[in-house]
């Protein structure tokens, strides 16, 4: 492959011209991402001036992307979420568009406190229920919020226990709240109270019975749930008996797991109206998606967008009465075309593109297959192979996702994008413990970090190479967050298997990763860390998580070892890279270090995911060698690193 045939760092990586569009509750404008002096800001387009191109910027953040928006709903306010350089430190932001000066106000300017959720009352558009640690950096309380005013009053103060506040139509305030028995209980919130309603099974649910959405007529709760199965379906929960109704399913298919809020590109579960808050579909997610319509209108408006693309509907938006969608599709070859269609004149036009300067005939296709384990599991995986190349021997990226409670899925990845371009094939693997695949496939994950879960990934290596895709000698691990451990668990406890490894924002010591977490999500580890890798507090565990973390084994590594880490991550402490880096610098290891002093879990900004890209390729043409990444290698692409 010639360097004219190689898809720049910049076009794959950049700040998307046109993302995460919403139409206003009355139909009138189209609120959307686009950048503005190298950040994603709001920008506003009239309805009826779809393509105008004459289009209204309303927020000027040069410092970080602004990474989504909501709607109020009255169209007069746009709201959004905001931290300072990744520390994840939320502050909600308005801006009022019946002012003259456009000037966004920051409606919770207190230092060290986070924004967990919002929602507006069904009786004023001027009022939202907030949820943040204002009080008490270890505890969750609910305030309501002026958003014209800022006038802010706390309506329930949490007792010193986990709690997600639930705002229900026209009733008082309800939470899920994690009881003594370690499960996520259901309960109303009176007089300091909390009042049980039902109960779900925390080792079933271990984030949460998700997703938890109250039914506009105050009366009821969707759920995700896999009571009595092993599959998620959709039910209903009603508030005043508990009792479970099922709503939906599919019967094969989950429904679709809700993503970590790091990857906007993926929607909700649920497909809703923004405004009256009617049930309008639901979303399932095999090798594709599946969307069930649950109401006849939006059976008739699904029917027709179906007929608009050949890719699968994302993220989804109309006006409070249905007549203006707004609607991004998008696959594997396409990031993401924008359409709106109306429903009164049928009329449909694209509207904007999420990457319009790249050449879709350039993407790689994904090709989901199911891999058995040794033990007799059938892992969902998915390859992907450079443009028009069958197998032969490729030098292979093992490119592991995080959570682990979470899945990749045959949807466009730049990164994915990235490494076929250059010539490697791309492997992934949803492995024992990943969500998505019933509730006996991630329990399966249960004390297998470091184990069974490391073993599907080498069995899922195993098939590649016999099919003639992998070349053995030329395979590199790369991930990030769980990914990232997964790398430097390959490196150190399977150092013959791998040429190359890169950590991306991942934990090396599996104790330090439960005893750093943030003191308002510490009530809710008996389910996750704690059930999944260990108590620290407990001598026999400890023991065990030391030697399932890749500390215990650094002297191990023999391949050389890219370390990405951004300064500001709260979720795994900088130290967890640190700790590395000294020490294989120290016994003279080839390893590298990608320090981001501005960054947090994960890069967000354009010109940080442009130095971690271009590290990254350079990295991977030194040490594995694809034809196309040395061409890339040798086109200038020498990249500045910190070691």
């Amino acid at each position: 492959m010639s360097p004219s045939e190689l898809i720049s760092v910049e076009t794959l990586f950049g700040a998307p011209h046109f993302s995460r569009a919403q139409i206003a509750p009355d139909g009138s404008s189209i609120a959307y991402l686009s950048p503005w002096r190298g950040r994603l800001n709001i920008f506003l387009r009239a309805v009826d001036g779809a393509q105008s191109g004459g289009d209204l910027r309303v927020t000027a953040d040069e410092h970080r992307n602004i990474e989504g928006f909501c709607w109020a709903p009255d169209s007069k306010a746009i709201l959004y979420v905001q931290d300072t350089g990744g520390d994840e430190n939320w502050h909600l932001h308005r801006v009022s568009l019946d002012e003259e000066l456009l000037q966004p106000v920051d409606l919770t300017p207190f230092p060290d406190v986070r924004v967990m959720d919002f929602n507006f009352s069904t009786q004023d558009p001027k009022v939202i229920y907030l949820q943040m640690n204002a009080r008490d950096a270890t505890l969750v309380d609910l305030h309501r919020l002026n958003i014209d005013t800022g006038e802010l009053e706390t309506i329930a103060e949490n007792p010193g226990r986990y709690v997600h506040w639930l705002v229900i139509p026209g009733a008082s305030p309800h939470a899920l709240i994690v009881n003594s028995d370690n499960d996520y209980e259901l309960s109303r919130y009176e007089n300091g109270q909390f009042v049980s309603i039902a109960t779900f099974d925390g080792d079933d649910n271990p984030l949460g019975p998700l997703p938890c959405v109250p039914t506009p007529d105050g009366k009821g709760l969707w759920v995700g749930s896999n009571r009595g199965t092993d599959r998620m379906r959709l039910a209903r929960i009603d508030l005043a008996s508990g009792a479970e109704s099922e709503i939906d399913s599919h019967p094969v298919f989950d429904l679709d797991t809700p993503r970590p809020e790091a990857d906007p590109r993926f929607p909700p579960s649920l497909v809703l109206n923004p405004v009256t808050g009617e049930l309008l579909g639901a979303r399932y997610l095999g090798e594709y998606q599946v969307i069930h319509p649950l109401s006849p209108d939006f059976a008739a408006v699904l029917a027709k967008l179906s007929t608009l693309s050949d890719a699968e509907p994302g993220q989804i938006s109309c006006d409070k009465n249905g007549r203006y969608w707004v609607v991004e599709f998008t696959r594997d070859c396409d990031p993401g075309t924008t359409w709106l269609y109306d429903n009164v004149t049928g009329r449909a036009q694209i509207i904007g593109r999420r990457q319009p300067d790249l050449d879709e005939a350039m993407l790689a296709s994904v090709r989901p297959v199911t891999i058995t384990s040794r033990d007799g599991l059938k892992l969902p995986c998915h390859v992907t192979l450079p443009k028009d190349v069958r197998h032969r021997k490729l030098p292979t990226v093992l490119l592991v996702h995080g959570g682990p409670w979470y899945r990749d899925c045959a949807c466009y990845d730049p990164e994915v994008q990235l490494l076929a371009n250059r010539g490697y094939g791309v492997l992934q693997v949803n492995f024992r413990g990943s969500t998505g695949y019933g509730k006996g496939f991630m329990q399966a994950g249960k004390g297998e970090f470091a184990g069974r879960m490391h073993d599907d990934l080498m069995d899922a290596v195993d098939w590649a190479i016999a099919e003639g895709i992998t070349d053995p000698k030329r395979v590199a691990i790369y991930g990030c967050s769980y990914g990232g451990y997964a790398a430097l668990v390959g490196a150190s406890f399977t150092p013959e298997r791998f040429a190359a490894a890169i950590s991306y924002s991942g934990m090396s010591d599996l104790r330090a990763l439960v005893e750093g977490a943030l003191p308002f999500i510490r009530k809710t580890l008996a389910n996750t860390y704690l059930a999944y890798m260990g108590d620290p507090d407990i001598p026999e565990e400890n023991a065990r998580m030391l030697a399932k973390s890749p500390v215990s084994r650094l002297d191990r590594i023999k391949c050389p070892l890219m370390v990405v880490h951004g300064a500001q991550d709260v979720r795994v402490a900088l130290s967890h890279a640190e700790l590395v880096v000294k020490t294989l610098k120290a016994r003279g290891n080839d390893v590298e270090f990608l320090l981001n002093e501005k960054e947090g879990h994960w890069f967000i900004n354009q010109d940080s995911n442009y130095e971690l890209y271009r590290a990254i390729e350079d990295f991977l043409a030194r040490h594995l060698g694809a034809q196309a990444s040395v061409d890339a290698a040798t086109a200038g692409r020498k990249i500045p690193h910190q070691a």
